[in-house]
């Protein structure tokens, strides 16, 4: 039986979180854009069709939301690094990529964005 690798992305999670180390970005929420791809092997869940045997990318969401929302951060390093973690935890998780945008974070960009990536 070959191994089927299922990708969940999670795109555009759109959160609000302290960010940055001017006083302006210390004192007040702004906003995040976060992508997350999330590699596993998905042969069982296929078979089954049970949620037993998949990653429930819901769960791992509300934790992403929680660490956001809850947390303040100095550098987008930090962020996305421990939004990594969270979306690479799962024993099944062969490779984890996490992008985060900053909008307006420069004056004549749309954004900056810092991406990481985990592989098993």
């Amino acid at each position: 039986m070959s191994s089927e690798l299922a990708i969940i992305r999670i795109k555009n999670l759109r959160l609000r979180t302290f960010i940055g180390i001017n006083d302006d970005e210390i004192a007040n929420r702004q906003d995040v854009i976060i992508n997350v791809v999330i590699h596993y092997p998905a042969d069982k869940a296929q078979q089954s069709d049970n949620m037993d045997d998949a990653l429930n990318y819901r769960t791992i969401t509300k934790k992403i939301i929680a660490l956001v929302e809850n947390n303040r951060f100095g550098l987008l390093e930090k962020m996305t690094h421990d939004v990594l973690a969270i979306a690479s935890e799962h024993d099944w998780v062969t490779y984890a990529e996490v992008e985060i945008d900053k909008p307006h974070a420069l004056r004549f960009a749309d954004s900056v964005s810092l991406q990481l990536s985990y592989k098993a």
